[in-house]
């Protein structure tokens, strides 16, 4: 078999062996009774592919050199099987030892017996030999065990299964998108593989041990040796933008098709460049903007420009007007909820946008201009999955809110903001309240309602009770309680209507406290040039 010279390859996007012995045992009586197996399916090429590197407990040899190797599309499970009954291999599953080498065929039995003639244990068969001995043992050894009709059934048996007509269809030179269609087709009933899948595959290299599934995990968790984005708060940046960031540095597209396009030397070259640039894209979000954490960020895909401005800024921080304009792009983009929709091509014309910031230039906004007015920010429903919601949450996150009770910082974690009602998030006049006080519940899930707190403030603390009383209680324990809720943007106790429980006052104080400070980020003091 050809997986013994190196030439037949099962690809990392392969789901691992699972078969067993009696599923190989069938498999093997299937071929010696003549019946069909299925077709096995290859593609060919000279590209290298993350591959699998043994079979149970047999290492696989490497392709030789100037040769193409044949990537297994269909039919993985069934050679797997039959490389493992051949080789006698031990494969471990769920814990598991199963032994290949046990696979045994009664030879008291005719070859085209109506049953089964494979075993998976000798058990009480009288006379029967293992089908790793079948295959590889000599006919000198042969002649030593078995009877003279042994031997001759041994050798139809044999026979059979040497000379078994696989059918095979091999897929020359095309491109891996290609191949990578032709598995998700045949293989798992609809499910595509997904676009990091196929890069993983492709841009694998064994001799710059470069591995893009094992670069992204380090990217995320971190290997011991350096930064990470778990570190950072930025964990859930999904593969998907890493990958955009990567064409958006290499060729300021970011379609499927054109990282599809991007060459493996080029793509594993650039692969520092562009994670530095995603950490000072991360630094910067966290430290200017103030968005300490990655599920408060209104769009992952910003940080696909920003990444472009750092890398081709080589790490320098942004002049005192490149500031300004990227301030002033990031609120853009979130407030219009420019990536809901479209994003490839926005991101292209926004690459462009960043060459004019790192050239000091205010790109233009003409046609797009965005002009946010206080009843759209008072009639605003509050939801975590809407941009222009997470931008007023970055707003709040930005004046660093203290804690109500003690005036200390508050602690925002991705895992306590997936939701509306995740811990971090406070309705400051609790909707359980306003409800039974005659509003609507719209009208009390607002965002200018919303407060972000600590973990354990809402429940313990808080439910249900108006603001008048609890602020009452945490003004006990916190002398600088006034100084604490400007944090909030809550300027003013009184003048916010808390003390008197004045919801509808409290929303439109808020609110112009709120508008104020996005209109001075959408409009910033600076000289447009054109």
């Amino acid at each position: 078999m050809e997986i013994n010279g190196g030439i037949i390859k099962i690809p990392k996007f392969q789901r691992d062996f699972v078969w067993d012995k009696e599923q190989t045992a069938k498999l093997i009586d299937s071929i010696i009774k003549g019946f069909p197996i299925g077709t096995f399916i290859f593609w060919k090429t000279k590209e290298q592919l993350r591959h699998f590197r043994n079979i149970g407990n047999a290492s696989l040899p490497s392709v030789p050199r100037g040769d193409a190797a044949l990537y297994v599309l269909d039919g993985q499970q069934r050679l797997t099987a039959l490389y493992a009954a051949r080789k006698g291999l031990i494969a471990t599953k769920v814990d598991k030892k199963i032994n290949f080498k046990e696979l045994v065929i009664d030879l008291s039995l005719d070859p085209d017996y109506e049953e089964s003639v494979i075993s998976t244990e000798k058990g009480d068969i009288k006379r029967s030999i293992t089908v790793y001995e079948l295959i590889n043992a000599s006919i000198t050894d042969l002649i030593k065990n078995y009877t003279e009709n042994e031997i001759s059934r041994i050798e139809t048996y044999r026979k059979r299964l040497t000379g078994y007509n696989f059918s095979c269809i091999i897929i020359p030179e095309h491109p891996i998108d290609v191949a990578c269609e032709v598995f998700t087709r045949i293989n798992t009933g609809g499910t595509e593989l997904t676009l990091f899948e196929i890069m993983v595959a492709k841009t694998y290299d064994d001799k710059k041990k470069f591995d893009l599934a094992e670069k992204y995990d380090i990217l995320i968790e971190g290997d011991g040796n350096g930064k990470s984005l778990k570190d950072a708060g930025y964990e859930t940046i999904p593969h998907s933008v890493i990958l955009q960031a990567v064409a958006a540095h290499l060729c300021k597209q970011i379609r499927r098709k054109d990282i599809l396009k991007l060459e493996k030397e080029k793509f594993i070259k650039s692969w520092p460049s562009v994670v530095e640039g995603i950490f000072h894209a991360v630094d910067y979000f966290r430290q200017h903007l103030r968005v300490p954490v990655s599920q408060l960020l209104p769009y992952n895909a910003l940080l696909i420009p920003f990444s472009y401005f750092f890398i081709r800024n080589e790490g320098r921080q942004p002049t005192t007007l490149q500031n300004k304009l990227l301030i002033q792009y990031f609120w853009w983009a979130s407030l219009t909820n420019r990536f809901t929709s479209g994003l490839e091509g926005k991101i292209a014309v926004d690459l462009k946008r960043m060459d004019k910031i790192l050239k000091e230039n205010a790109p233009s906004y003409k046609g797009e201009e965005y002009n946010i007015q206080l009843d759209e920010l008072c009639l605003r429903r509050f939801s975590t999955s809407e941009a222009f919601c997470k931008a007023v949450l970055c707003l709040y996150s930005h004046f660093e809110p203290k804690s109500f009770d003690s005036d200390s910082r508050i602690t925002l974690d991705n895992s306590w903001l997936k939701r509306a009602n995740s811990k971090n998030y406070h309705h400051f006049f609790p909707k359980k309240y306003l409800t039974t006080n005659g509003w609507e519940d719209e009208e009390a899930n607002c965002i200018l309602n919303i407060t972000l707190v600590d973990d354990k403030l809402n429940k313990g603390k808080i439910r249900a009770n108006p603001p008048s009383k609890y602020m009452k209680d945490f003004s006990k324990s916190n002398p600088n309680l006034v100084k604490t809720m400007k944090s909030h943007l809550i300027d003013d106790l009184d003048s916010y209507g808390v003390w008197h429980d004045d919801y509808e006052k409290f929303i439109q104080k808020r609110g112009g406290r709120v508008l104020k400070e996005l209109q001075k980020r959408l409009n910033p003091s600076l000289k447009r040039t054109q």
